[in-house]
Order: C-alpha cells, then structure tokens, then sequence
C-alpha cells in the first residue's frame, strides 16, 4: 500500500486551516428605518369641557343668547360695580342688532364666544348649515369687536362628536358646555336661580345663565354677592380652562343631553328663546 507522505498531509492540513477557521461575518442588519411621529388628533375629552379640575375656588359665569338691548347692559353694570369678568355666548344676529354692546362686553374685560348666528340645534343641521351658522358668528364678532373667537357653545348643548372635531380643527373652538345650570330660561324665577347656583356650585364650575331674561339679571345682585361670600373668585372660562389640571381629568357631571324627543320639541330661534313666559 502506498503511504503518504506526512509532509504532504501537513502541508495540506497546513493549507485547509486557514479557512476552516474563519467563520462568516454575519449578515449587516440593515439600518433602523425611523417611524413617522405620530399625529395627535384632539380628542372631544381634550376639547370639551363641563367643568374643570383647579386648585383654589374659582368659577366661570356664563351667559348665553344676548347681547339684549336693555338686560345685558344692566348686567355689565352689576358686574363693573363688583369687578367680575364673565364669559358671553353671543348669538350672531344679536350682536349684528347690538353692536355697540358687543364691543362693551369686550372693552369692559369679559370674554366673548360663539353660540351660533340664529340659535338652532346644531346636532340635527348638515355640516353646510352648522358652518354657516359658526363662520358668520365667527365674521361679526371680528368685524365689531376685533376678536377672534377661540370657544363656542352649541345651543342646547346639541354638538356631535364629530361636529366637535371639525370645529376645533376649522377655528380652533374648544366646546364649553357646562356643570351648572340655572334652568333660568325655564322658571324665570330670581329665588330659583339664586338657589340653584348656590347649591350646585363648587371650584372649577361652569355655571350657565342667559343675559336675555329680565328675571335672570333680576337675580343676580344676590347670587353675585352670595357667591363671593362663600369665597368664590370669578374668571373667564379661558382662564379657568388655563388653571385647570394637566393630565388630571376633572371630576365632570355631563351637561344634560337632548335626546331626540328633546331636540325636537326644543326652541330653535331666538325669539322662541326669550318670548316671556305666559302666566
């Protein structure tokens, strides 16, 4: 049998070894592709607002549906005399009757918001119509008084989740509703008002009056008064939403919804709003 050489089977051993011992470099991971930030659509808990969670006894007065010709200037009286500031939810055709009281309300300190051109539940209109109603409210108010809105209160409450959202995103409304409500527009009583607001308010409400009805302006020297005494410290809504907790959700009691059968049988102009009640 022929052998073979030892030399040779080392030089060939000697010759193998170098790859043998080499292993593969691993395959080069491809580089991390960078993820998109993602967007932070504003949800309704982000923009609407019954209450707010804030440290200290402040409120926000509220008052729908004016200016009125004769009760809101009563009303800027009794809140100059006692130098609280208040948020207005002025109706579109009212202001465009009462120009020079808008610009009262705004040169006097108060906050000044949208509650639509001519009252009508929102909920039950197409977008064009709810659009219409906002952006002419929206233009008078700019065109008399210089202010561009930043809240809106639907009236009646009646806002969908949608309509909430392509608001914020058209003219940067937040929805106000509220956690008080006075029922003034209903019992057109003082002594029920009065009574109402002082057994329902607490730090951060947001208390809902109308500035149209004689009644309501009848009541509120006492109420006024009355809150101050039990050491509440008025602002504007935009200053109580500024104080309210981050990333603390308010303790909410939801404003009343309209349930269908509601809606229907709900006022929907203005004149319907502040007719007087028939005794």
């Amino acid at each position: 049998m022929i052998r073979t050489p030892l030399v040779i089977t080392a030089a060939i051993l000697a010759a193998l070894s170098p790859l043998q011992s080499e292993k593969p470099s691993p395959a080069a991971k491809p580089a991390p592709v960078a993820e998109a930030p993602a967007v932070k659509v504003p949800t309704t808990s982000q923009i609407t607002f019954t209450q707010c969670n804030v440290d200290g006894p402040f409120i926000a007065m509220t008052f729908d549906d004016g200016p009125h010709g004769s009760q809101t200037p009563r009303l800027l009286k009794m809140l100059k005399e006692r130098n609280i500031k208040a948020t207005f939810f002025v109706v579109g055709q009212c202001v465009a009757q009462h120009p020079e009281i808008a610009k009262q309300i705004v040169t006097e300190g108060h906050e000044i918001a949208n509650h639509s051109w001519s009252h009508p539940l929102l909920s039950k209109m197409a977008e064009g119509g709810v659009r219409e109603q906002l952006q002419k409210t929206h233009d008078v108010v700019k065109q008399t008084t210089g202010v561009e809105m930043t809240l809106m209160r639907p009236p009646f409450g009646g806002f969908t989740t949608n309509q909430r959202a392509w608001a914020h995103a058209a003219w940067g409304y937040k929805c106000i509703l509220w956690d008080v409500d006075s029922l003034d527009w209903q019992h057109r009583s003082p002594a029920k008002t009065e009574s109402i607001i002082f057994s329902g308010t607490k730090s951060g409400s947001i208390i809902l009056c109308h500035d149209i009805h004689k009644t309501t302006v009848d009541a509120m020297e006492a109420t006024l008064d009355g809150l101050k005494t039990k050491g509440f410290k008025f602002v504007t809504v935009s200053e109580l939403l500024a104080m309210n907790k981050s990333g603390a959700p308010a303790k909410t009691k939801p404003a009343k919804s309209l349930t269908p059968a509601d809606g229907e049988a709900a006022a929907t102009s203005i004149e319907e709003i502040a007719k007087p009640v028939s005794r």
